[in-house]
């Protein structure tokens, strides 16, 4: 990305790089707010400024501040006193096993330093205060984080607002998975889009000041704010309205979008339907059982699920388990396998999308995700079919609630049942966590799903957490697809990006395996996995960051990287590609967990430290 200097007045520019860093100057020293990877500090001297004297930073992201290394000894570091706690105390969060399995909440979210940056003042809401030539005034306008603020920076008669990561330009927002929030009613994984109302609120403030320039973290400068903060909160709204209309959310909170019933183009919800007599349901089981009553379990939550089961044949409800299907890899779908399987040594069966994760959870970071470990002994192939008992069995790919996720089509007992796990309810679509990786487009995500649905016609569809069976007409399934396709619009108008997915896909791109061990001395080798949503084959590059810890450490990359350390790929259309990186542990590396930040370019977009790996080192 290319890099200027904005003059805005004699003491005020804004360098504009990889982000936006304001330089409000005094004589040969300079305020910075923002730092980004430290980019901007060669750009100074082309100014006249010889020292940096403070920085200020909106929110705790480490793409703002990850050059702070770089700053001389005595710059002082403000921020909101909300995330302070995020900057400064960044260990405890990558200790937090919170942090790591079962993700519900994302506030704050892997977006962290790697390394605590220390901060000397901590900013409250409306505080206002003097640097040089000018006043600046902290405003919070929480939406991206918690804790995110706004500088009010007055100068030469001129009235500036830097706001973070509030809005990215006219109308639009750096990304969308940032606003996963929950409320009242649910977390923040049920939470999609939950900061809009804050966000607007928050802008509305700063646009009640009376700046003459909006000016974000990442994005364009806005000289209209009162057209662009409108316009963003016309396409939110939208945008929301759009996602509740078919959002399977509906069925479990009602009370949640009491607000929206009755719009045009909300889909109704359907009434349920009894459940076939071949079927039981509980926690978030569903059971077939044959005519001879062996059983073939479809999720088990937990050990208590598969106690529950081994009453069920003390009983004799049932004769035994003879197979284990997994609908997708969330831990209360399947931490209970182990149990069942020591009990009755039962094969486990699932899509290969879904094995990848669950026989390797290790080497994941993703939402909902549980640590134990479980061996998959047949991953199925997309429309692989095969006979249990009286009932033909068919396995699917169903990329829905999230893309490791399964369906299983069951003919038999008069009925034709799909079992979708959490994909749908009788309200529409699972789609409500951004950090899903649910995807738009044709032929993707949902839109795979409503065809194949479609196309395979269940008399019954069900839900692991619904009792009732349901189904959809080809009309709903006809609404869901075109509402899908203008989502697709839409949200690809509300980011900067050139397809919605980079906004909604928080994994687009990520690192594998997530987390490895490794012993002093040994090599670490990872890759940088890609998920190209453009159109057009897009060319990416990478290179690790290694920990201050590890000084003496040289990142080793293949023949194809360029300089500086970076390796290099072009990634196809709408495909993963991969980039191979290498670190080597020094052999004098204490024993413990390393976050290994990955600086990343991909096209015109530099994103410093954009994603992350783990590298255990044992003692």
């Amino acid at each position: 990305m290319a890099e200027e200097i904005a003059r805005l007045s004699e003491h005020l520019s804004v360098w504009r790089g990889h982000i936006n860093v304001g330089i409000v100057r005094d004589g040969e020293k300079a305020l910075l707010v923002e730092l980004g990877d430290g980019s901007v500090l060669a750009a100074l001297k082309g100014l006249g400024i010889r020292t940096v004297d403070a920085v200020l930073l909106s929110h705790h992201h480490r793409d703002l501040v990850c050059g702070w290394p770089l700053l001389e000894k005595g710059v002082r570091i403000g921020a909101p006193e909300a995330e302070v706690p995020h900057l400064a105390k960044v260990d405890a969060y990558w200790a937090d096993k919170k942090s790591r399995w079962g993700l519900i909440d994302f506030h704050p979210f892997r977006h962290v330093l790697a390394e605590p940056v220390r901060v000397d003042a901590a900013y409250k809401d409306g505080e206002a205060f003097a640097w040089g030539p000018a006043k600046i005034t902290m405003l919070a306008t929480p939406g991206h984080t918690d804790g995110s603020a706004s500088y009010i920076v007055e100068v030469d008669g001129l009235r500036v607002a830097f706001v973070g990561d509030a809005i990215y330009d006219e109308g639009q927002v750096y990304d969308l998975h940032s606003m996963q929030k929950g409320n009242k009613f649910v977390c923040d994984y049920h939470g999609f889009l939950g900061t809009r109302e804050a966000l607007i609120a928050g802008l509305n403030r700063v646009k009640d000041a009376g700046p003459s320039v909006l000016i974000p973290s990442h994005g364009n400068l806005m000289r209209e704010p009162a057209k662009a903060i409108g316009l963003l909160a016309e396409r939110l709204d939208r945008c929301y309205d759009r996602y509740v209309a078919i959002s399977a959310l509906r069925h479990y909170f009602p009370k949640m979008f009491e607000a929206y019933d009755g719009r045009p183009g909300h889909m109704p919800i359907r009434k349920g339907k009894p459940a076939p007599p071949c079927l039981r349901h509980f926690d978030t089981t569903w059971m077939i059982v044959s005519k001879d009553k062996a059983a073939f379990v479809i999720d088990v939550c937990n050990a208590g699920t598969a106690k529950r089961i081994q009453q069920m044949v003390e009983k004799g409800d049932i004769r035994w388990v003879e197979a284990i299907w997994i609908t997708h890899y969330h831990y209360d779908h399947m931490e209970g396998i182990p149990d069942l399987v020591k009990l009755y040594n039962c094969p486990v069966i699932t899509d290969s999308h879904v094995a990848e994760v669950v026989s390797n959870p290790l080497a994941w970071r993703l939402t909902c995700l549980s640590p134990i470990q479980v061996k998959v002994d047949h991953p199925t192939k997309n429309g692989e079919s095969w006979q249990w008992r009286e009932f033909k069995m068919t396995a699917y790919h169903f990329p829905g609630q999230t893309l490791y996720h399964s369906g299983l089509l069951v003919e038999g007992d008069g009925a034709r049942m799909l079992f979708v796990g959490d994909s749908y309810t009788m309200a529409g679509i699972d789609d409500y966590c951004a950090h899903n990786r649910n995807w738009l487009g044709p032929g993707v995500g949902f839109d795979y799903c409503l065809e194949l649905t479609r196309r395979l016609k269940p008399t019954h569809i069900f839900n692991e957490h619904v009792d009732p069976a349901f189904d959809f007409t080809d009309a709903e399934i006809a609404l869901m697809g075109a509402n899908l396709a203008e989502r697709e619009r839409l949200f690809g108008e509300l980011v900067p990006w050139d397809h919605a997915n980079y906004g909604m896909d928080e994994p687009w791109c990520r690192c594998f395996p997530y987390e490895q061990k490794a012993r002093a001395g040994e090599e670490a080798a990872f890759s940088v996995v890609v998920t190209n949503h453009s159109a057009q084959a897009r060319q990416a590059a990478a290179r690790p960051v290694l920990p201050a810890a590890w000084r003496g450490a040289v990142a080793q990359a293949p023949s194809a990287a360029s300089s500086a350390g970076w390796t290099t790929t072009s990634v196809r259309p709408k495909c993963d590609g991969e980039i191979k990186l290498t670190v080597r542990v020094p052999r004098d590396a204490r024993a413990g967990r390393y976050v290994v930040p990955v600086d990343f370019r991909y096209g015109a977009w530099d994103l410093p430290q954009f994603t992350e790996a783990i590298i255990a080192v044992e003692g």
